[in-house]
């Protein structure tokens, strides 16, 4: 059984402000739930940042430490991250995109796709839920992160 879930918020900032700080791994531990670290710990091919690239994440998830690396399939600065696990407890999929809202500020989702078979299978409606709960956390945190004032 797979788990394919969608979060979506409009956030009233402009899209290059949002899309480069949620695109930089450096910040997903302060607004991604569960997060704790996150390290690059393989360069894209061309250095830095970008695809091929591997981002390891420790977090936690139902109460359990989950290590995980994904790996950069497609990036399109301002627009689109796309990573893969190669590495952790289930298959799974990212996708982080961001637009320009025609109302003003930028729509900004998150889309998480999953193979919860084994164990995993058994929790799978669970995990669904928690997953979009723990999204619509995630953008709530990112828009609130952007919005208050940084000493």
């Amino acid at each position: 059984m797979g788990i394919d879930v969608t979060a979506e918020r409009v956030i009233p900032l402009p899209c290059e402000r949002v899309a480069a700080y949620a695109m930089d791994w450096c910040h997903d531990a302060e607004w991604t739930q569960g997060i704790r670290t996150a390290e690059l710990t393989r360069q894209a091919e061309a250095g830095g940042f970008g695809v091929g690239a591997e981002v390891t994440r420790t977090a936690y998830f139902l109460g359990k430490r989950i290590d995980y690396v994904l790996r950069v399939a497609a990036y399109e600065p301002l627009r689109l991250l796309d990573m893969a696990s190669v590495a952790g407890p289930m298959p799974m999929h990212v996708t982080y995109t961001f637009a320009p809202h025609p109302g003003g500020g930028t729509l900004a989702r998150i889309r998480v796709r999953g193979d919860a078979s084994g164990l995993y299978g058994l929790a799978a409606p669970l995990m669904g839920r928690k997953v979009r709960s723990s999204l619509v956390k995630d953008l709530r945190d990112l828009e609130r992160r952007l919005s208050t004032p940084q000493d």
